[in-house]
């Protein structure tokens, strides 16, 4: 190891080999360090679902020299349908209908993107977990466990950031158990990737189907299937995930007969080869970092997929803990705590924008229903269409969702 001073040949292990993670490794290598990558699962993920990348998350992914493989996706002439139940529809409300400027991709698309720019030294180890964090004065010794033997080894690292998503094992093992950390939104999400365009609806179009307390969306692409969401409300969590989630959501909406749209929808649920299948809860530290310990993306905050900022918020954070490390090698606590001080309010008004934006996924009443309705027949109003317009790109949410938080 390099001498005091430098950050050239500190080793940092990264856990989790998602967006977050393989971004944070990158900007670490780029920073001169030696990121090692720990990832539970046997080998990548392949599958995708619908994400949004704002300028936030488009301004940290070209400094990370990632933005130029990625593209925006976007169906053009698209327009989003208001279905009921036997596939009748209005003009609807449609994700970038919500302030902000997104660019539209899958998260595959993403992640893809940022393991193709790590370099071929990095190493990475699939089935292997932290079971056991140390923490001294000058190091932090981890005990990472092979899922596939069972063997232990315990290893010696100058940073361990935790980038291993919403039931992170670094947080809690550092940090203390999930109930301490967690906020339950008592919402289930079911997202996954179409084989086809569903039956009677275009392919470049968009579709929601909204009920009080349940929703179904479809998220159009300009060269692929769309991705679905289900999104609903349920007073127990843990009952959830006590069957498949196809089952679940027949449940959810058997009061009566289901119609050809949901119907096919469901069945492609029931046969999708990879289903992000969880429930929506938050998470809330008051600091993202304990000495040697780091946490970041959805380990750390969760903006939730209500929010829209996932990814945006996973890329940005990434890229400013590099720098922040960057710029101050001689001092970890202080990088981190910079890093932590900057970051900090824009993540917490993600977190807000998830929680806003909840009703707009999935309406509660028929009076909220209704409101939306309502907003799109204003929408197609001269007048009030420009100003709603303008108000969802200048107002306060469009502004946090673009603006660059390195720079700023």
């Amino acid at each position: 190891m390099k001498e005091i001073g430098s950050a050239v040949g500190r080793r940092a292990l990264v856990v989790g080999l998602g967006i977050s993670g393989i971004s944070v490794a990158l900007r670490l290598s780029q920073a001169g360090w030696i990121p090692v990558i720990v990832e539970k699962h046997a080998g990548r993920r392949s599958g995708g679902y619908f994400v949004g990348l704002f300028g936030t998350g488009r301004a940290a992914a070209e400094r990370l020299g990632i933005l130029k493989s990625m593209t925006d996706r976007a169906a053009p002439k698209s327009v989003t349908l208001d279905l009921d139940r036997m596939g009748h529809g209005k003009p609807g409300l449609g994700f970038t209908d919500l302030p902000g400027r997104p660019w539209i991709m899958l998260r595959g698309d993403a992640e893809r993107a940022a393991y193709a720019a790590l370099p071929e030294h990095i190493e990475i180890r699939f089935s292997t977990v932290p079971t056991a964090i140390e923490q001294r004065a000058d190091a932090v010794e981890v005990t990472l466990t092979n899922s596939l033997d069972g063997t232990n080894a315990i290893e010696s690292f100058d940073l361990v950031v935790g980038a291993d998503g919403l039931r992170s094992t670094v947080r809690s093992l550092a940090f203390g158990p999930h109930k301490q950390h967690l906020k339950r939104l008592n919402h289930m999400i079911a997202a996954f990737q179409l084989a086809e365009p569903l039956d009677g609806i275009a392919p470049q179009d968009g579709a929601t189907l909204m009920e009080p307390g349940r929703s179904m969306w479809l998220f159009p692409f300009a060269d692929q299937a769309p991705t679905a969401l289900f999104s609903y409300r349920t007073d127990d969590v843990d009952a959830e995930f006590s069957e498949p989630p196809a089952q679940r959501i027949r449940r959810v909406f058997g009061s009566r007969p289901l119609g050809p749209i949901l119907r096919q929808a469901i069945d492609e649920l029931e046969n999708a080869d990879e289903i992000l299948f969880d429930s929506v809860e938050q998470v809330n530290l008051d600091s993202w970092h304990d000495r040697r310990v780091v946490l970041i993306g959805d380990a750390a905050w969760c903006p939730t997929l209500y929010s829209g900022m996932g990814l945006s918020a996973a890329l940005s954070g990434a890229e400013l803990l590099g720098t922040e490390l960057e710029r101050h090698p001689e001092d970890l606590e202080l990088a981190l705590t910079s890093w932590e001080k900057q970051i900090r309010p824009y993540m917490e008004y993600y977190q807000e924008i998830g929680l806003r934006q909840k009703a707009f996924f999935t309406p509660a009443t028929y009076l909220q229903i209704l409101r939306r309705r309502m907003f799109i027949r204003l929408q197609a109003l001269p007048i009030i269409g420009k100003s709603l317009l303008n108000r969802r790109v200048t107002g306060k949410d469009g502004r946090m969702k673009e603006m660059d938080i390195a720079a700023a």
